[in-house]
């Protein structure tokens, strides 16, 4: 038991120790490098989050943990045109709190031909936006609820 709990906490420190680095000022709009070695990545401030599961992808609950479903090919299109774009990505989804899913969610971007992108769980303040099929839009600062009929 003790095994697995100070492994889990191993995966989870390598995962919080990874680094990025930010272009100077005004260089988003030119960001082109896409590599796969995460060291290398200049990566803009702000960034855009898009939930996994039921939103890049095909979300069956009867699956479970352990498999991803395929790739929703409208959001896999749109992922990649805001990467062409610059538009920094991470993967938003309450599996990025287990360190073992991080590996699984590694290798589906791989398979799907995505680049090494960010997974997390967390919010902060650099958050543009985020896409997620769980989300009710809310009025910024009024409490009002947008309705889309």
């Amino acid at each position: 038991m003790f095994t697995q709990i100070k492994k889990y906490f191993q995966k989870a420190k390598q995962e919080i120790n990874k680094e990025y680095t930010l272009p100077p000022a005004g260089a988003e709009k030119n960001f082109q490098d896409r590599s796969d070695a995460r060291s290398d990545r200049i990566l803009p401030e702000i960034w855009t989050g898009i939930d996994l599961d039921g939103t890049l992808a095909y979300d069956n609950r009867s699956s479970g943990m352990d498999r991803i479903g395929e790739p929703v090919p409208a959001m896999l299109a749109l992922v990649n045109k805001m990467l062409n774009n610059g538009i920094r990505i991470k993967i938003f989804t309450a599996r990025a709190r287990d360190p073992e899913q991080i590996a699984l969610i590694r290798k589906w971007l791989k398979d799907n031909h995505l680049p090494d992108l960010e997974i997390t769980n967390v919010k902060d303040y650099q958050m543009h936006r985020l896409y997620d099929d769980r989300c009710i839009q809310v009025e910024r600062n009024t409490g009002r609820l947008i309705v889309k009929e």
